[in-house]
């Protein structure tokens, strides 16, 4: 087992290593799918239909949406079974994204979930948090008591590579819910696990809508716009749940209702998070509710369906600090360069929040 502090020294120089642009693996190539302009579901839904669960490792930095989709994973054996949950520094630091995934798993009834604590800060840049949209402790809404479950010694970044490395090829799933540092630095550490992995699914990146921290960039992205450049150019198989979806699946008030009307901890709690949250969303967009951004990607898992979108070329901006942390996306398929994700643009809304409000009852 390497020690913290080795890790996180290899973390915050790796770019001084491997450069803005590192190389992309020998046998890299864009995953499999639809041209670009071609509206679809993502590239293997009838091969999941009947499938086991999906093994994956979630990537996160709790923040109340965050946590929505830690639960929401939670309740869905059947579908996922979470390896091991790593913490980022995003919407809040490290210390409070790590101590939050253990709340959320003890509200889940899962104690048994190991957490561990990855990078601290961005690969080259200060750390952007967002307590003006979440709270000063990042599940500022309801009560809920510390967590009891230990955080694990191991640094996060080696879980993901021993996990990887461990596991057959192509059986695990990553699930970053916040910036891609964890990520990135894993695979500039090991290059060897890279083709071992099964697909990313991830939040972060716009479009049609824009940006949320900055008028281009949507905040996952911008906190770590360098790490995210890495985990883009790596040729794995990527699926985004941009803001133009993620902006469709707003909590309203009879939403939040029936979460609350669940009558459990879970359904109470996030309905006490949303509540919270909402005032900055309102506020802000004028929206009827607020976004819940995160949990998109654990229903993506369990019910696929209930996404479209295009399998197209995103590039991300690292250089101009009018646009850092762009997710350029080639979404009518003018650039002529091989598409490298699978970029969603529509949910339906509705069958996403029956699916939450009816996992959350089972908890």
């Amino acid at each position: 087992m390497r020690a913290r502090v080795d890790v996180d020294a290899r973390c915050h120089g790796a770019l001084s290593v491997f450069g803005q642009h590192p190389p992309e693996p020998a046998d890299a190539q864009s995953p499999g799918g639809l041209p670009p302009g071609c509206t679809a579901l993502s590239r293997d839904i009838a091969k999941r239909t009947h499938m086991s669960a999906r093994r994956i490792i979630i990537d996160t930095d709790p923040g109340q949406d965050d946590a929505v989709a830690i639960l929401l994973a939670l309740a869905s054996p059947e579908e996922i079974e979470v390896l091991g949950i790593t913490a980022v520094a995003g919407n809040v630091p490290l210390s409070l994204t790590a101590k939050n995934a253990r709340i959320v798993c003890e509200l889940a009834g899962r104690p048994d979930v190991k957490v561990f604590a990855g990078c601290d800060r961005p690969l080259s840049r200060r750390l952007v948090t967002a307590e003006h949209v979440h709270g000063e402790t990042g599940l500022n809404g309801p009560k809920l008591p510390d967590p009891e479950m230990p955080l694990q010694d191991r640094h996060g970044v080696d879980f993901i590579i021993e996990t990887l490395r461990a596991e057959p090829a192509g059986t695990v799933t990553l699930c970053p819910l916040g910036p891609l540092t964890n990520i990135a630095m894993a695979f500039r550490l090991a290059p060897d696990i890279i083709e071992r992995v099964q697909e990313i699914v991830l939040m972060g990146g716009a479009y049609f809508e824009v940006g949320n921290i900055t008028p281009a960039a949507e905040f996952n992205i911008y906190v770590d716009p360098q790490a995210a450049d890495i985990v883009f150019r790596a040729g794995v198989p990527i699926t985004v749940m941009s803001l133009d979806v993620t902006h469709q699946a707003l909590v309203t008030k009879e939403r939040n209702d029936a979460f609350r009307a669940i009558g459990n901890r879970a359904g109470e709690a996030v309905a006490a998070m949303t509540d919270f949250f909402e005032r900055f969303d309102l506020a802000k967009y004028g929206s009827k509710g607020a976004p819940l951004h995160d949990p998109c990607v654990t229903a993506y898992l369990i019910r696929p369906e209930l996404f479209t979108g295009r399998h197209i070329n995103v590039e991300i901006e690292t250089r101009s600090e009018l646009t850092m942390g762009m997710t350029v996306a080639d979404w009518w398929g003018v650039s002529g360069r091989e598409p490298n994700a699978m970029f969603m643009g529509t949910i339906d809304s509705d069958g996403f929040f029956a699916l939450i409000t009816e996992r959350l009852a089972r908890l």
